[in-house]
């Protein structure tokens, strides 16, 4: 997840709180007295009338007919309590408009973004350690061992693409020293084989795919006995020498760094490699990630040139099944 690894309560924007309803007026009943003949009964257009029962006469008056109101009532409170409920969902309606136009579309289920070029992979998931086995650069494991199978960390392949049948693989995927260097220049096999069987390398293995846009990828995980060797392998960097062809610093990364926000920052263990313009009909791009005992290599490949997106994406998610 950049420079890498792997993506529903409605909240009521400030100011936009519900704001309460005022009170209904209370209403009491007139009791069975008046108020003296000569007062004559008031009736307002609130339905609420009372009689002084220790006005002189009141008891000895009759009562003055006031009209009653139970029905009114019963209306305006109905108004108010609808009143308090359309103000309460305006308040709400207003939250979730704010929530709407305020986050990120890809965070609110229903909408999406335009396509960037991205590849749709499945869902990483770590493998499982054997019994008593310690994570990656965990407190108890700082040199960065990986105790997992080496196949289970290996990039699956994205939707839609086909098995690179041209990449020689032994039974679980276990790719050669001899099929790994032919993706170097020739003069180097020699001196890199010799580097093998004396730097500590234990296993290769490897994984292609072709896209439907034509862009051959292939990831190789080398395991060394520790992190010291796996640092002595050079041949993925500025000195590597991939069939004759030369690469340089990719600066389409950097330039994504300080534009997508949406891409996880990368350590100083990730490096992006790209050939330069011109590059000919072909184009190759090499991602090398360095964690702890394991190095893994990235090549894309693509007539016209490699795309940035799915590079750095495929790089950032190789990254983050080895952190």
């Amino acid at each position: 997840m950049t420079e890498q690894n792997t993506t529903g309560a409605v909240t009521v924007a400030p100011g936009d709180e519900p704001v309460a309803a005022a009170a209904a007026p209370e209403t009491s009943a007139a009791p069975e007295s008046a108020a003296p003949e000569s007062a004559a009964p008031e009736v307002t257009a609130t339905p609420e009338v009372t009689a002084d029962p220790e006005a002189p006469g009141a008891a000895e008056s009759a009562a003055p007919e006031v009209p009653a109101a139970p029905k009114d009532r019963r209306k305006l409170f109905a108004a108010l309590r609808w009143t308090a409920a359309v103000l309460v969902f305006g308040a709400v309606g207003t939250g979730v408009a704010y929530q709407v136009t305020q986050a990120e579309r890809t965070d609110i289920p229903g909408l999406s973004t335009k396509a960037d070029g991205r590849w749709v992979y499945p869902a990483l998931v770590k493998p499982t350690l054997p019994a008593g086995a310690a994570l990656p650069f965990a407190k108890d494991n700082e040199d960065g061992i990986h105790y997992a199978g080496l196949t289970q960390l290996l990039l699956p392949p994205p939707t839609g693409s086909t098995p690179d049948s041209t990449l020689k693989l032994e039974k679980d995927e276990v790719v050669t020293p001899d099929s790994f260097l032919t993706e170097y220049d020739a003069s180097e096999h020699a001196e890199m084989k010799a580097q093998f069987a004396n730097d500590g390398l234990r296993q290769i293995v490897g994984r292609g795919w072709t896209t439907p846009d034509g862009t051959l990828t292939r990831v190789y995980l080398l395991r060394y006995h520790s992190s010291g060797f796996a640092d002595s392998f050079e041949e993925c960097g500025d000195g590597m020498h991939l069939n004759a062809t030369n690469v340089a610093p990719d600066q389409s990364w950097a330039e994504a760094r300080n534009r997508r926000q949406s891409w996880p920052g990368l350590g100083a263990e990730v490096m992006l490699y790209a050939e330069p313009a011109p590059f000919g009909d072909v184009q190759a791009k090499v991602g090398c990630v360095r964690s702890g005992d394991v190095v893994a290599v990235i090549l894309q490949s693509r007539k016209g040139g490699v795309a940035a997106v799915p590079f750095h994406q495929t790089v950032i998610l190789q990254h983050q099944l080895l952190d």
